[in-house]
C-alpha cells in the first residue's frame, strides 16, 4: 500500500496503469491506496461486475478523475466498445485498468503493476512503464 501511496503521487492526467495479477493478489487495494494518494475520500471498490468506476481526485497538482475498470469479464473488444473505453483514457483522467487483456492493443505506453503472491501476506510488485521511470528519479 505504501508503494501505491508513493506511485500515485506521480501520476500524471492522462496516465494509464495496468494492474496484473492472479486473484487476490491484491490489484484493488494498490488501486485503494493510489486513490487516497489521489486524494479520493469515497470507498474505492472493485468495479468487476460494473465494468467501471470513476472517483474525483487530483493528480500532478491537477483535478483528475480516476477510473478503475475491471475487463475480467469481457471475452474481447469489439469496435463498438472501442469508443466506450475512449471515454475512460482521455488526457483528464487517470485510468487502472484490471484484467486489461481485451484492451491492450488499444492502450499505448501505460505503465504496468505486476502483484506476486510469495506467501499468503506478503507480494513482490513488479512497475514497468512510464512510472518505473519516474519512481526511479524520485529518492
Amino acid at each position: 500500500m505504501a508503494l501505491a501511496a508513493r506511485a500515485a503521487k506521480l501520476l500524471m492526467p492522462g496516465d494509464v496503469v495496468l494492474l496484473w495479477g492472479e486473484v487476490g493478489a491484491g490489484k484493488t487495494t494498490f488501486v485503494r491506496a493510489a486513490a487516497r494518494s489521489l486524494g479520493i475520500k469515497e470507498t474505492v471498490t472493485s468495479p468487476t461486475y460494473q465494468f467501471a468506476r470513476s472517483y474525483e481526485g487530483c493528480a500532478g497538482g491537477r483535478p483528475v478523475t480516476m477510473n478503475h475498470l475491471d475487463l475480467y469479464r469481457l471475452e474481447g473488444l469489439e469496435t463498438r466498445d472501442v469508443l466506450e473505453l475512449d471515454e475512460y483514457l482521455g488526457p483528464g483522467s487517470v485510468t487502472f485498468i484490471e484484467w486489461a487483456e481485451p484492451a491492450l492493443e488499444l492502450l499505448t505506453a501505460p505503465s504496468v503493476v505486476e502483484l506476486l503472491h510469495l506467501t499468503p501476506t506478503t507480494r513482490r510488485v513488479r512497475i514497468s512503464g512510464p512510472l518505473a521511470a519516474r519512481l526511479s528519479k524520485t529518492c
